[in-house]
């Protein structure tokens, strides 16, 4: 059946409160209908700005009834801190001028009548999650959220100062049946833009979605040579990993509009009335795992109205891991040299690292991305020969900046641990360093200067040196891809830079490193050994938002590291870390283990001196489990 805008909803997603700073207050959503639209700005009723979104907005339009919206406001004179301030966007809808809260009735705190936010400068409480994936059996960590802003609702000193979502915020490469059936009637109903697909089997997204290989057979998409096996099995092999338990990638997303009706499906509940989740296309072969995942994919959606409202009222930054693309991004050299030079994995990643601008990085710092992107864009949708999606693709692929920084305090710094990798000069199946040194170099001069740093590296700058190990083992025989080695000690070069980062004496007194990617949460102190005035460190890891470890191997794992590599043991000394004295704190839950293998959001309260007085995580399940500092051994 063919859509009107009078079967859908005004608002598809959204809105997402973004950057938020004395002169600059940043929102995303996405309509079913160009946005028309005053953007209203209050400090209690009283009213701070009015005016048409025209001056302030970037739309792209990405379906016949899908534009993409950055509202972008500058402020003439610096926005009140530390206290409530609310917005609003009256909409013109079929004739009437319609605010948030008539159209989104759900969006607002209790009798509220529009949302409300907090700009805090001074970081007090942060927010912070990775690895959301929709079918996970868990509950939604980001529902903690929503809960926690409920109870501050009417203290602003109680409101976190930011939301940070370190990474996974989707799985482009581990995408549920169901879900994979839900994004494409959105597509359907959104009439989101078809593109042609260079190097596969099916010509286009029209042939990809009637294929009989759409469902948990992609990779039989693929040309069936022995030059793209390699790629067969890196995009929808699912590599057999016996340390990780990877999952298969056979639905992995292939175009950006199954990657935007991703986005719009996992942050807000409007599209979901019309979509239905019972068995579509799917062969009797899967129809099992698709049952089960259609359970949790049910559960999931029930809580969008909560995220949606979570999201309208707490400033959110973001930054992507592999997930938001695909598994074991620019691992190695290989992997690249590999994946770029076939027109029909670049296509993938490209769409994928495209939406990411689109829906994530967009809102992190607008005034950073090329003005052209958006009308290349629409562009590329008006041509039959893709050349113009081509041209985007390779300049989305090149572009450099995807990290950014907040002047706050202590200041924000957000690093890019994907895009600018330091190759092994030695082998193509040795991991890239997560940073290069030109992008370590910058980082360096980033934090001079600065008393504290808040740091965010999607990956743990310190981690389990037992899980270390072993990836480090597996490297060595050439099996990198199969134990994700991805970690900051796996390239010497990229290892010794940002140690030496830490050990720089212009570098700022306090570092405070959130971190995600693992699937569990833990906390470290770490200090450095034979230095009198050492900075302070503290390594503050949770993940996942939905998603967690295998609990038995996790349990080994914790209790062989204890064992081999405790803070007396003598095997310190043979790792890149041996200068450096770390000590792993307990979670109040279990003095056993030394992690938490729980879906939850981690929260962290910091000090004037941007010192962190209280690591928790808030569980995901209900409750909260708190990592305090260990007394010193005497």
């Amino acid at each position: 059946m063919t859509q009107t805008t009078r079967d859908l909803p005004f608002v598809v997603a959204g809105p997402i409160l973004r950057r938020v700073l004395p002169d600059q207050m940043v929102l995303w959503l996405v309509t079913s209908q160009p946005l028309k639209a005053c953007f209203k700005l209050f400090r209690d009723d009283a009213l701070l700005a009015d005016l048409y979104i025209g001056q302030i907005t970037k739309t792209v339009k990405v379906g016949d009834f899908a534009y993409i919206n950055l509202i972008d406001y500058k402020a003439a004179d610096p926005l009140p801190e530390n206290c409530f301030l609310s917005y609003d966007l009256e909409c013109e809808v079929s004739g009437e001028r319609l605010g948030l809260k008539t159209l989104l009735p759900h969006l607002c705190y209790g009798d509220a009548p529009r949302p409300s936010f907090v700009l805090k400068t001074k970081i007090d409480q942060v927010l912070h999650g990775s690895c959301r994936k929709p079918h996970y059996a868990s509950e939604d960590g980001l529902l903690r959220v929503d809960e926690q802003l409920a109870a501050s609702d009417g203290n602003p000193e109680e409101r976190a100062a930011l939301l940070m979502m370190s990474g996974d915020q989707i799985y482009a490469d581990d995408v549920a049946g169901p879900m994979l059936s839900a994004i494409h009637q959105a597509i359907e109903l959104l009439g989101l833009d078809s593109e042609l697909i260079a190097g596969a089997t099916v010509r286009d997204s029209h042939e990809l979605f009637k294929s009989e290989h759409c469902y948990y057979e992609r990779e039989e998409l693929l040309p069936h040579t022995e030059a793209n096996q390699a790629l067969q099995d890196r995009f929808f092999g699912g590599a057999k990993k016996p340390i990780f338990t990877a999952d298969t990638a056979h639905n992995h997303l292939i175009t950006l509009s199954e990657v935007l009706a991703m986005y719009f499906l996992v942050w807000s509940p409007q599209l979901w009335p019309f979509i239905k989740l019972s068995i579509h296309d799917v062969s009797d072969e899967h129809a099992d795992l698709y049952l089960s995942e259609q359970r949790e994919i049910e559960i999931f959606a029930q809580g969008l109205e909560r995220v949606q409202r979570s999201l309208a009222h707490l400033p959110v930054y973001m930054i992507f891991d592999d997930h938001d693309v695909t598994d074991d991004w620019n691992l190695t050299r290989g992997w690249e040299e590999a994946a770029y030079e076939h027109p029909f994995s670049r296509s993938i990643i490209g769409n994928a690292l495209i939406g990411y601008w689109l829906c994530q990085g967009w809102g992190n710092d607008p005034d950073k991305f090329p003005a052209n992107w958006c009308s290349a864009l629409e562009q590329s949708a008006e041509q039959e020969n893709g050349l113009p999606r081509d041209q985007l693709i390779t300049e989305v692929l090149e572009f450099e900046h995807w990290n950014y920084a907040l002047p706050t305090s202590p200041k924000l710094v957000v690093l890019d641990t994907r895009t600018k990798r330091w190759w092994s000069e030695s082998s193509l199946s040795k991991p890239s360093g997560l940073m290069d040194w030109e992008a370590l170099s910058e980082l360096q001069q980033d934090l001079m200067g600065e008393h504290s740093v808040l740091l965010v590296s999607p990956a743990p700058i310190y981690g389990m040196k037992l899980i270390e190990t072993v990836q480090r083992v597996f490297t060595f025989f050439g099996h990198a891809l199969t134990v994700d080695a991805e970690n900051w000690m796996a390239h010497a070069g990229s290892a010794n830079v940002i140690l030496n980062i830490f050990r720089h004496r212009k570098t700022p007194q306090n570092f405070v490193i959130l971190s995600g990617d693992v699937h569990y949460s833990f906390v470290y102190d770490v200090k450095i050994r034979f230095r009198k005035n050492s900075p302070d460190i503290w390594q503050i890891t949770c993940s996942g938002l939905k998603n967690e470890f295998p609990d038995k191997l996790l349990k080994l794992f914790d209790r062989l590291n204890r064992w081999l590599y405790g803070s007396r043991s003598p095997l310190n000394w043979l790792t890149k870390r041996r200068r450096m004295q770390i000590r792993s704190r307990i979670p109040d839950n279990d003095p056993k283990n030394r992690v938490l293998n729980a879906s939850g959001i981690g929260r962290v309260y910091l000090n004037d001196e941007g010192e962190p007085i209280q690591v928790s995580v808030l569980t995901a399940q209900g409750g909260e489990v708190g990592f305090p500092k260990r007394a010193k051994a005497k």
